[in-house]
C-alpha cells in the first residue's frame, strides 16, 4: 500500500496528505510520516507547493485529533471493549490513558510527535477521560505543528534520500522515547534521593 500511496502523491498531493494524516490519527495504519517526507521532497522538486503539502497534512492531523477526541467522548466504553480484543492495541490504549491522566495537555503535545504511536489512543483516552476540549485542542495543535514541520522539512532537505531517512527516523523515535523516559526516571530518582537526604535526621 505504501508504494501505491507514494505513486499517487504527485497527482493527489494535498488531498492525499490530508486523508492519510486524518486516518492515522484514528489509529488506522497509514504511512503518514513517510508521505510527509515524500511531500517535502516533492516541494523541493517543485511538484508540490509548501502550502499544499504542509497545510493539508496539518489540517488532516488536527481534524483527525478532533474526531478521535469526539469518538472517545461519545463512545469511550465501546472503544475500550473493542481494544480489549486486540492485546497490542489494548496495551497502547492503556499507556495513552495513563499518559493523559498523569500529564494532561503536555502529554497530548508529546504524543503528537515524540511518542507518536500513542497519539491516536491519546485522542480516544482524552475524550473518554473528560479532558478539557480547549486544552486538548491547544496542546494537540502545537504538537501536530511540530510533527508536520519536522517531517515535511526533513523531506524537503533530504529529498533524494526519503526512504533511508524514514528508516533512520523510525529508529530515532524509539531512541528518543527511551531517552526521554530514562531522563525522567533519573530526575525522579534524584529528587527522591534529595528528599530522603533532607528528611534524614543528623
Amino acid at each position: 500500500m505504501t508504494d501505491l500511496l507514494l505513486s499517487l502523491i504527485i497527482d493527489y498531493g494535498g488531498l492525499l496528505l490530508f486523508v492519510v494524516t486524518f486516518l492515522s490519527c484514528l489509529a488506522i495504519p497509514m504511512p503518514s510520516s513517510l508521505l510527509m517526507l515524500a511531500g517535502g521532497g516533492f516541494v523541493a522538486s517543485g511538484d508540490l507547493s509548501l502550502t499544499s503539502a504542509a497545510g493539508s497534512a496539518y489540517l488532516g492531523a488536527v481534524l483527525g485529533d478532533q474526531t478521535g477526541f469526539l469518538i472517545g467522548r461519545r463512545a469511550g466504553h465501546l472503544i475500550e471493549v473493542k481494544m480489549a480484543a486486540a492485546p497490542k492495541r489494548a496495551a497502547l490504549h492503556q499507556k495513552a490513558a495513563d499518559m493523559t491522566n498523569r500529564y494532561g495537555g503536555p502529554g497530548v503535545f508529546l504524543s503528537r510527535w515524540l511518542f507518536s504511536p500513542l497519539g491516536p489512543y491519546v485522542n480516544f483516552a482524552g475524550g473518554a477521560a473528560g479532558l478539557n476540549w480547549a486544552r486538548f485542542t491547544a496542546w494537540g495543535a502545537m504538537g501536530e505543528a511540530v510533527w508536520v514541520v519536522v517531517y515535511v522539512g526533513l523531506g524537503y532537505t533530504f529529498a533524494d534520500r526519503i526512504v533511508e531517512l524514514a528508516d533512520v527516523l523510525g529508529n530515532a523515535s524509539g531512541f528518543m522515547a527511551a531517552g526521554a523516559i530514562t531522563t525522567a526516571l533519573g530526575y525522579w530518582l534524584w529528587g527522591a534521593a534529595k528528599q530522603a537526604k533532607t528528611a534524614r535526621p543528623d
